[in-house]
């Protein structure tokens, strides 16, 4: 595990918290359902029994992780930001090759959803953009190629 700070917003931390908190209601259930298949005699060929020992492994996997990232966070308000730099948190307006517009907001990958205009910082094009100023050209190298965008405005919302 690394000791390094993990950026978010606040409902980033917000679902984290909510999923250590389902993760640990989970852990009766798994121990009742460990139980429940030892009592039924050989666990060599205990498919409950093996099952349910799996889920606790994953469960316990699971929450490591997310206590991790939490113990790491480093909760960020975009709105008490500003600059003329794109940083995390900024929301950002791209102009594309055929001038389509296209606003995203840079958060933590527990936050991401591009459908919804949310990008990943540690994202192909988060990365590029991070650093830049407003007028900047990025190119950026997807999957089906290289795309090049103008950032034509920067928001701290």
């Amino acid at each position: 595990m690394s000791s390094e700070k993990v950026p978010m917003l606040e409902e980033g931390h917000r679902l984290l918290e909510e999923e250590a908190k389902r993760l640990k209601l989970e852990r009766p259930e798994i121990i009742e359902a460990i139980e429940v298949a030892r009592a039924h005699g050989d666990l060599s060929e205990n498919a409950e029994y093996h099952a349910a020992k799996e889920r606790q492994g994953q469960i316990e996997a699971m929450l490591a992780d997310v206590e991790d990232r939490l113990a790491r966070a480093l909760v960020i308000d975009p709105t008490t930001l500003s600059g003329d730099k794109v940083v995390f948190g900024a929301t950002v307006t791209l102009v594309d090759e055929e001038s389509k517009k296209i606003k995203y907001q840079l958060v933590g990958q527990t936050e991401a959803d591009a459908r919804v205009g949310r990008i990943s910082y540690n994202s192909p094009l988060g990365r590029a953009l991070i650093g830049r100023l407003v007028g900047e050209d990025v190119e950026v190298t997807t999957p089906s190629g290289e795309k090049y965008y103008e950032i034509s405005k920067l928001e701290f919302i």
